[in-house]
């Protein structure tokens, strides 16, 4: 009797009747939240998560406020994840403050989170992915400053006030010019991390200061706003942006722009979307990974200057052993 149990119960298992349920293998259904539809850097950093996501096998669906930075569009977007029963999120809030509420309902749903790009002021998080903003400030505008040769007038294109993006990325400016004193900011104004809002807010300050040397953007975006006010009113100054886009990149080739601060938006969309996979698939996932910061110019472009839906992932042992 017992050698006639032990055979059925053998036979079971190699069926797979009585197997433990198992982690998942692959298809996971992963939610990538972003910001807006009009900021270059996030579409890199959705064309990081499709290409991690594309490599390990697994599903993931956008979900993106069509009013740029919508608090309560996001909001809705976390129910809508909620009610689908999303396997695991990659969050960048809107608002790392405001969202809070949003990232406890998903706490709540059981559903893991990683946090991408801007650090959530609540919630419980796999992981978190990022840069540093303030040492992107810090040695953006350190190389800008050298390369005034430590003297001149400099207008600061902001990006949204009270964003942890902008206030730490002014303070790593802020704390440059301490050991650049013939630099002088005649203009500190925000416009919004907006391209057209850059060209608007540099159209008004040229009317107002007719010698600017430079013009540091807190990104790209605002950048080649600024360059595209520069040309259109026939005048020359240094401007460098933060975040390393592919426009950017081509603005430094074409000699137009001087540097970007590398916020690098593929590979934290590439490694937020990993680490969400691999937390699923119960391998292990370091809690912080914050990437180096690097000043990108004429003499260093040449890894970017590729197309974001043509790079490859970097290895996640790689990536993550700093």
């Amino acid at each position: 009797m017992q050698a006639r149990n032990l055979k059925s119960l053998a036979a079971l298992l190699a069926f797979g009747v009585l197997a433990m349920p198992a982690a998942h293998a692959d298809g996971e259904r992963i939610a990538v939240f972003t910001k807006n539809q009009t900021n270059p850097y996030f579409q890199v950093l959705r064309q990081g998560a499709d290409a991690a996501a594309k490599s390990m096998n697994a599903r993931i669906t956008h979900y993106i406020p069509t009013k740029p930075d919508s608090i309560p569009e996001q909001m809705s977007q976390i129910e809508d994840v909620i009610v689908k029963k999303a396997d695991a999120v990659v969050f960048v809030p809107v608002d790392y403050k405001a969202m809070g509420p949003g990232v406890k309902k998903i706490n709540a749903a059981n559903i893991p989170v990683v946090n991408v790009t801007d650090r959530s002021d609540v919630g419980n998080f796999v992981s978190f992915v990022g840069a540093s903003d303030y040492d992107l400030g810090l040695k953006t505008a350190t190389y800008l400053f050298k390369t005034m040769g430590g003297k001149g007038n400099v207008v600061v294109l902001e990006g949204i006030k009270g964003s942890l993006t902008n206030v730490d990325r002014i303070r790593g400016v802020q704390d440059a010019l301490k050991t650049f004193p013939g630099i002088k900011v005649v203009a500190s104004q925000p416009a919004n991390y907006q391209r057209l809002q850059a060209l608007q807010v540099m159209e008004n300050l040229m009317q107002s200061f007719p010698k600017i040397d430079a013009v540091f953007a807190a990104n790209d975006a605002m950048a080649i706003g600024a360059i595209e006010a520069l040309e259109g009113a026939n005048r020359k100054a240094l401007v460098t942006g933060i975040n390393g886009t592919k426009e950017a990149v081509d603005a430094i080739k074409a000699g137009t722009l001087l540097a970007t601060g590398d916020y690098n938006g593929f590979v934290q969309g590439c490694l937020g979307t990993m680490a969400a996979i691999r937390k699923l698939r119960g391998q292990p996932v370091k809690q912080d990974i914050v990437l180096p910061a690097t000043v990108i110019d004429k003499t260093n472009y040449q890894p970017l200057d590729v197309p974001a839906d043509k790079r490859a992932c970097p290895r996640w042992e790689d990536a993550t052993k700093a």
